[in-house]
């Protein structure tokens, strides 16, 4: 019940801000057009967003890999395309179930599944954290700068200490525990070493994620090249709080309220706001068009 209210509130707070947003801005979003060189920077941004779920398909087998169960690449990436549209389902938790559904159909043992698809928004959040780190000192006041980085380092050393094999198999070993209490036996999984490949592969996802925002931006005003690292930052941090906030599938409303909130001061409130809402629209038809593209191999193959 309170989980529902908390939702419902953090749904109305969101709305509520974007349309107070939009209201107090409308005449420069309507300002906005885009011109003959604007549309190919928008495609771009398709494909750049479509490439960054490719990519983060791809690093969703070496996750599994670093779980002693190596699977074909181009089958996972196929079955993570196919399931990333899923997010948008109100719980947020059907595009997981999918990918756990389809590696146990390979073989997959189901513990694996399951922690395969619990460590990459793990791996996600913190490859987040370090973008938000090293370029998003711009987001914070002058006056807390200081403490808005002890904060941003804290947060970035405790999630890394969280993904250490030490701590991680604890945890592991303890939901093992709690699973065989009714269950019986099962196959226990360790992760051996620190999975810095795939964390480093969800930095890479990240970036080429913050890439397609940028174009998005740059296809309706201009920005320049040192405006690039205040941009990465920002999206990263928008993107990260729609990430874990709960109640908003995929982040929906939650990340373009939070570009708007950190970005508006920064630059032309009503460029911002276009951007932030146009993303989405980029960001959905990239997950359709990965989806599409996997049916018709399907339908092809079949």
């Amino acid at each position: 019940m309170l989980r529902q209210i908390l939702r419902w509130l953090i749904l109305g707070g969101t709305l509520f801000f974007l349309a107070t947003a939009l209201k107090d801005n409308w005449t420069q979003v309507t300002a906005i057009h885009i011109d003959p060189v604007g549309w190919p920077i928008l495609l771009i941004a398709i494909g750049v967003t479509l490439l960054a779920h490719t990519w983060a398909g791809w690093i969703w087998t070496w996750i599994l890999g670093e779980l002693d169960q190596p699977v074909p690449s181009t089958l996972f990436i196929q079955v993570y395309l196919k399931t990333n549209i899923a997010k948008y389902i109100p719980g947020n938790i059907w595009h997981h179930y999918g990918r756990i559904v389809a590696a146990k159909s390979v073989g997959v043992s189901a513990g694996a599944a399951a922690l395969s698809v619990l460590l990459e928004p793990l791996l996600m959040a913190a490859a987040a954290l370090i973008i938000i780190v090293f370029f998003g000192s711009q987001l914070a006041a002058t006056d807390s700068t200081v403490i808005w980085q002890i904060a941003r380092l804290l947060a970035l050393l405790g999630l890394l200490c969280v993904l250490h094999p030490r701590f991680l198999n604890q945890a592991i070993a303890f939901l093992q525990r709690l699973k065989t209490r009714n269950a019986g036996t099962t196959t226990t999984i360790n992760i051996e070493r620190y999975p810095l490949r795939p964390l480093l592969g969800e930095l890479g996802f990240l970036v080429l994620r913050g890439t397609g925002f940028i174009l998005t931006i740059y296809a309706l005003g201009s920005v320049n090249l040192s405006q690039i690292p205040l941009l990465l930052g920002a999206f990263s941090f928008a993107w990260l709080v729609g990430f874990v906030v709960p109640g908003a599938p995929g982040g929906l409303g939650v990340f373009e309220a939070t570009a708007i909130a950190i970005m508006q001061h920064r630059f032309p409130a009503g460029l911002i706001i276009s951007a932030a809402v146009l993303y989405r629209l980029i960001s959905i038809l990239a997950e359709t068009m990965g989806y599409a593209l996997v049916w018709l191999d399907e339908q092809r193959s079949g």
